[in-house]
């Protein structure tokens, strides 16, 4: 089999008085004789740099040849000299790496360097470990450029600090946001809360650089950073600057025992079982785990809105829900909907065939109602012999998500789908033309109300059950969403 190579030609702006021995064209033809003397290799395309320096890898016939490198269109990479494909030692260690990856093979016939043979291999791999070692010794120079840089005071970059603006690679002071600085320490000295200073910048429209309101954790960064003094911190060490403080040191040092302060009294004995899990669904952020002490310093905890705590109690109307009790709901409807084969078996049976209507004559999917509650028993099982740790993780592998408002709760379950005889499916129930399952109905309590629906997901194949309370986390009415695509790993939404 033929491989297909590329010839690649470049001629520098120095070399133009040299066209009659150095031009592309010459260079293109000691190329194609070489390949005529070959017995495999074909030309697959010429690229020529015609006035191109050598020193970068900026040419448009050079990128496109690694386009069609990464396409996986060329075999074999053909040059006059090593030079004639760059001249920088780094980059051609870089292009060496980009060829072996998409298995490319390199020859320079002036230089009768092969990568095709075991010894340009060989010579390939020294001059990649050669430059394995430039590269952590330009990393030792670096850092200690930026160690020495630290020792005399200069600011090393990064995010440039609120209040500061760079000028010469230095930090120097903007004025506008200089007030808006000091007029934060100047609140904080006198609240003592960052939540009360968020309150009184929001209402002034005190903005931070993109126009928003600060966040908590903003502020508290602004307040605890020791640039505003003269000082930064580079590699965990805080270093005397050269730039210009923009408040005194010891108002920043008033300020800093409000953090120390707050040290926690009592010790965090609880493992959030769906901690990272629970999710808002009127502002879409995740819900944290958080804690009060209340009285006699007795402990509660919730999953809180993340909302509330970049701004305030007010940003998100869903705010918090007690942890125990949504845990306790979410494993106790669990283990309910695992014993309920027939429920499974209705929801299934409307998932894999009344639906395959709507795919328009599609193969119906390969989920089974086996494989759903052999997941849920499994999971429940679990859940009851494990201890908190292991509960929290265990949520991990079977959930992906749970959706919460006040109206409902959504659980999107993780679920492997198995292969199944669709021949020993038996349907649980007649399917009613309203999409109705009279089974699923029966399955459950008088007051189930069971719909049906199927739509495109960029997510896997769900049936969900919603459940909806009227307040709070009690709920009074169930119904079931059928959510449809093509994967083979299904998502089951139990909401």
């Amino acid at each position: 089999m033929q491989a297909k190579c590329a010839i690649y030609t470049r001629v520098s702006t120095d070399n133009q008085a040299e066209v009659e021995f150095n031009s592309c064209q010459a260079q293109e033809e000691k190329i194609k004789s070489f390949i005529n003397s070959q017995e495999n290799l074909l030309v697959f395309k010429v690229y020529s740099d015609a006035g191109f320096s050598g020193a970068d890898l900026e040419r448009p016939a050079l990128q496109e040849m690694l386009r069609d490198i990464r396409e996986n269109k060329i075999n074999v990479i053909i040059v006059y000299k090593i030079d004639r494909l760059t001249r920088s030692p780094k980059d051609f260690y870089a292009l060496m790496e980009i060829f072996d990856q998409y298995k490319v093979d390199f020859i320079s016939i002036t230089e009768r360097f092969d990568t095709s043979t075991p010894s340009g291999r060989l010579l390939r791999n020294i001059m990649l470990t050669f430059a394995q070692f430039e590269r952590e010794l330009t990393s030792e120079r670096t850092k200690d450029k930026l160690l020495e840089r630290a020792n005399k005071g200069m600011w090393n970059g990064g995010n440039v600090p609120f209040g500061y603006k760079v000028v010469d690679k230095r930090l120097v002071p903007d004025e506008q946001k200089a007030q808006k600085l000091r007029e934060i320490f100047a609140l904080f000295t006198s609240a003592g809360s960052l939540a009360e200073v968020y309150k009184v910048l929001k209402r002034k429209q005190v903005f931070n650089d993109k126009n928003l309101p600060f966040s908590k954790a903003h502020l508290q960064s602004i307040l605890k950073n020791p640039v505003y003094i003269g000082r930064f911190r580079y590699s965990g060490k805080i270093y005397q600057g050269v730039h210009q403080p923009l408040i005194s040191e010891g108002l920043f040092n008033h300020v800093q025992p409000f953090f120390r302060d707050k040290t926690r009294k009592l010790r965090l004995y609880k493992d959030y079982k769906l901690g990272g899990l629970v999710k808002c669904i009127e502002c879409g952020s995740i819900m944290t785990s958080s804690h009060t002490n209340k009285g006699n310093m007795r402990r509660y905890y919730y999953y809180r809105c993340t909302k509330t705590f970049k701004q305030d109690w007010r940003a998100c109307s869903t705010r918090q829900v007690n942890a125990d009790r949504l845990e306790g709901f979410v494993i106790d409807n669990l283990k309910r909907i695992s014993l309920d084969t027939n429920y499974i078996d209705s929801l299934i049976f409307k998932l894999n065939f009344e639906g395959s209507r709507v795919r328009q004559g599609l193969e119906p999917t390969d989920l089974c109602s086996e494989t759903v509650q052999k997941n849920l028993k499994e999971f429940v099982d679990y859940i009851e012999k494990a201890s908190k740790i292991e509960q929290a993780l265990i949520m991990r592998k079977y959930i992906k998500d749970i959706l919460y408002s006040k109206e409902s709760i959504q659980i999107n379950m993780l679920c492997l789908a198995e292969p199944i005889n669709r021949q020993s499916i038996k349907n649980p129930a007649p399917l009613e033309e309203s999409g109705v399952c009279g089974r699923a109905r029966a399955a459950a309590n008088p007051t189930v109300q069971v719909n049906f629906q199927t739509k495109r997901a960029t997510v896997n194949s769900s049936p969900s059950l919603k459940m909806a309370p009227p307040r709070g986390l009690e709920p009074r009415t169930w119904w079931l969403h059928l959510t449809r695509n093509y994967f083979r790993k299904r998502t089951i939404s139990l909401p």
